[in-house]
């Protein structure tokens, strides 16, 4: 099933180009490389997964937001810091989420994406100062909410 997802957005992004809508082309083409990404890391092959991902991310970064979206939902680069978390690369993994926020520097989930990161690399500075930064972008938001409660325990301190 997800193989024939991914061979959707791959005809999509097609029927896009073929219409000289080249913005759309190019979104949907990173997020088919995305997709792409995400299966391989189910398959187990992992280094594909990770180049997969890292081409998502260079070519979505080529184009700028449209005008009247809000942009992606899940930038392509802060699912490479996912990728890269899941498979035990904390630092590579933070790199690709302060990317993500260098586009977008109050982005919840890349906030706390760069604090696990850095926390795990042993970056105790960063870390803290990310999550310092998510509890400010949050400071509204529900004190259950995993995120929250990860970054005022990590701030509370041992």
């Amino acid at each position: 099933a997800a193989r024939a997802e991914v061979g959707a957005l791959a005809a999509l992004r097609d029927s896009l180009a073929g219409r000289r809508e080249e913005y759309w082309a190019t979104i949907v083409g990173a997020q088919r490389l995305a997709a792409e990404a995400w299966l391989a890391r189910a398959q187990g092959d992992d280094e594909r997964a990770v180049r997969l991902a890292r081409e998502a991310a260079a070519l979505e970064e080529t184009v700028e937001k449209h005008p009247v979206t809000p942009g992606p939902l899940l930038p392509a680069r802060e699912l490479e810091g996912d990728l890269l978390l899941e498979l035990g690369r904390a630092a590579e993994a933070r790199q690709a989420y302060e990317a993500t926020l260098r586009r977008e520097p109050n982005r919840a989930r890349a906030l706390f994406g760069a604090a696990r990161a850095a926390e795990l690399s042993g970056d105790a500075g960063a870390a803290r100062a990310h999550y310092q930064h998510l509890l400010q972008v949050m400071r509204d938001a529900d004190a259950e909410r995993r995120e929250v409660h990860a970054a005022r325990a990590f701030l509370a301190g041992p």
